[in-house]
């Protein structure tokens, strides 16, 4: 099935990815940019301030975000560069506007190179350190947030870091239970895949990180990927290979969950997160867990891949949890991606409220997906909008009083779908606004006039609700026609292009330089792919989804918030603006009058749920936790902090959204939903 992909983008900012070598060894020779890494910066540079949807200056101010997204990517934790080599760094600051038009890239290797150097030196330290007792009987603290801090002064005092932050890697494997030999096994395994890692960069490595530190500081949906990252790119899309069904890549240490595909293993299970790090691998039910800390992706996709109908076990941990939070670990069992999987599921729920009982629709959408192939055959083909009419059909054949479309963790889709069927809940009308970066704005309509269900609707949604997603929720709380609750969304109010430079760039080499059996194509020197931003959508109002997303017109407790989480949580991402509103006909089915006193009796009920308060409880406790960067490193200390957090967590596991057909008493949000959906249907 294809479709149109409107899903969260990420930046891929990662290192080619290549398997680790059985003996780790250092190249000592500097790596230098080839001539067709200098064209492409300056083509790339000149397309992107030509094409991208925000047009910028490539000027001084351009250079400095550059200088800073780069030197976070090589040294994120300020742990290896000293004040001294970043005051050397510092001569290029302001320079780097001219370096991207001219092809210049002298400061990317030069920092590069250093780094090596540096790491060889501070790996011979880590392995001295290793070899020694752990002493977890220390009275020091550490800070864990270590790129907020200011570079060292010099080596001896990041020598003096280092053993914190060796320990404090320690005390967390003591406090999960590992021994202290384990411990120290375990570390000095991940520290010479490091080594290995360090020692397998080559110059396309640099060139790419340092062209996405430049995209980064345009818009964090704009990206640069090299020939052999765009060909993974391209894999990966496809859905069809045996595994978990997610696409993954390097952040910093980390190998980090970016996106999951609807229908895969992994999004079946409904407990993992996008953003969230996976921290180690364990082969079937009984097999010990692989730590994978400091792993390239290639080498952490070959442990998590496997034959279909095995079980792969994974720990995972948020990106954005408290320092001293445990991993948590889920089961899957691989199997082939089928992305028909990953559609539209309906169910008849009953919720008794005030002695009554209410029989309510729900619908969960995991994504917009639409076959476009057979659309255009005139074919019997799928798609939401189809099976979502289908579903209220059959709902009202038996008698439901009201509806719950679930958006949790829908990233979007085909635009085509939430527009079509935002027309199975209003009459004809606009849904949504597309700006180009000239101006021009379309506006996209439904042109449909029947209604499949005009009853009690309500639409749920969490901070990974994107995109599509958005545009659809947006358009039924324009129009007054059902009530939004949850979270607020992510925020992704933009639209990506993937080019590639092939097309613009490529040229065969001459005949005299052909391989004897081949065609001369392998000889072609390739380029890479751009992916860039182009548009922008608005809301039938005029505001813009772009950062504020849509905001529930009743808001759940939520750990969570925008800044930290969503689209507005990137520096770079595109601001909010408004633009002139469509016409459109007011439902009026949902009043202001309605929503305060819906809002006042959720707020009573809020009050009176010792569950719900509880979980508002848990949360104050998880903000502070999130807040703390300065920790123990006496292991008595720790194990007492340990034993109270995980008392402190039952509500907020029960956020988690539970699959259609399963028990729901444990999801939270679902079982709020019902109840703000029976008021609705009270009150109206």
């Amino acid at each position: 099935m294809k479709k149109l992909v409107l899903t969260l983008f990420v930046s891929f900012s990662c290192l080619t990815l290549f398997a680790q070598s059985e003996t780790p060894k250092y190249s000592y020779e500097d790596l230098e940019p080839s001539n067709t890494h200098k064209r492409v910066e300056q083509f790339a540079t000149q397309f992107l301030s030509n094409y991208h949807y925000q047009k910028f200056q490539v000027d001084d101010s351009l250079s400095s975000h550059v200088f800073d997204n780069f030197l976070s990517d090589v040294d994120r934790s300020h742990s290896y560069f000293t004040k001294n080599d970043i005051e050397e760094f510092e001569q290029y600051r302001y320079s780097l506007d001219d370096a991207l038009l001219t092809g210049d890239l002298e400061l990317p290797f030069l920092v590069y190179n250093r780094f090596r150097k540096i790491y060889r030196d501070r790996f011979a330290f880590i392995e001295e350190y290793l070899s020694k007792p752990f002493n977890f009987e220390s009275d020091e603290t550490y800070n864990a947030n270590r790129r907020e801090l200011d570079w060292a002064a010099s080596q001896e005092e990041l020598d003096e870091e280092w053993s914190k932050i060796l320990l404090g890697q320690a005390l967390s494997m003591k406090l999960s239970g590992s021994s202290d030999s384990s411990i120290a096994k375990t570390l000095q395994k991940r520290y010479e895949r490091y080594e290995s890692r360090v020692a397998k960069w080559r110059a396309e490595d640099v060139f790419q990180t340092y062209m996405n530190a430049f995209t980064e500081a345009i818009d964090p949906h704009t990206s640069y990927m090299i020939p052999s990252t765009a060909a993974q790119f391209n894999i990966d899309m496809s859905q069809s290979l045996e595994g978990i069904g997610a696409q993954l890549r390097n952040e910093g240490d980390y190998v980090m969950i970016v996106d999951i595909i609807p229908g895969g293993p992994l999004f079946k299970t409904q407990l993992a997160n996008k953003d969230d790090y996976i921290l180690g691998v364990a082969q079937g039910d009984d097999g010990e867990f692989q730590d994978i800390i400091g792993w390239l992706t290639d080498d952490a996709v070959k442990l998590i891949r496997g034959k279909k109908g095995t079980v792969v076990r994974l720990l995972l941990k948020a990106k954005e949890a408290p320092a001293s939070s445990e991993p948590r670990e889920v089961r899957i069992v691989r199997e082939k991606i089928k992305l028909e999987e990953a559609v539209a599921e309906g169910e008849v729920m009953e919720i008794e409220e005030d002695g009554k009982t209410y029989k309510i629709g729900l619908i969960d959408i995991p994504m917009f997906y639409r076959d476009f192939d057979g659309a255009r055959r005139g074919a019997d083909f799928q798609s939401t909008t189809k099976d979502v009419k289908r579903f209220l059909e059959d709902f009202q054949n038996e008698g439901i009083d009201g509806v719950i479309v679930d958006l949790r963790n829908n990233g979007g889709g085909s635009l085509t779908e939430a527009i079509d069927l935002t027309g199975l809940f209003i009459p004809e009308g606009p849904v949504v606004q597309r700006k180009t970066g000239r101006g021009r704005i379309d506006v996209e309509n439904d042109r449909d006039p029947s209604v499949t269900y005009d009853g009690p609707l309500l639409i749920l949604q969490n901070r990974y609700s994107a995109s599509a997603s958005e545009i659809f929720a947006g358009a039924i709380q324009d129009y007054n026609r059902g009530l939004i609750v949850g979270e607020q969304s992510f925020g992704k109010g933009t639209v990506q292009q993937l080019v590639n430079l092939d097309q613009f760039l490529l040229s065969p080499k001459v005949a005299s330089n052909k391989r004897p059996g081949t065609t001369g194509l392998e000889e072609r020197e390739r380029y890479g792919q751009l992916k860039l931003t182009t548009e922008k959508f608005y809301r039938i109002t005029g505001n813009s989804t772009q950062r504020k997303g849509v905001i529930p017109d009743i808001a759940f407790p939520s750990p969570w918030v925008s800044t930290e989480s969503g689209e507005s949580s990137r520096p770079t991402a595109l601001p909010y603006d408004e633009i002139r509103s469509s016409d459109f006909e007011d439902q009026k089915v949902v009043t202001d009058r309605l929503r305060e006193k819906l809002r006042s009796s959720f707020d009573k009920r809020l009050e009176g749920s010792e569950e719900m308060m509880t979980l508002k409880k848990e949360i104050e406790i998880y903000k502070e936790q999130k807040d703390q960067d300065e920790f123990s490193l006496n292991y008595e200390e720790r194990l007492k902090e340990k034993e109270e957090d995980e008392g402190n967590r039952t509500a907020i596991k029960k956020l988690r959204k539970t699959k259609t057909g399963d028990d729901h008493s444990d999801d939270l949000y679902l079982n709020e939903a019902g109840k703000v959906l029976t008021d609705l249907i009270r009150m109206s």
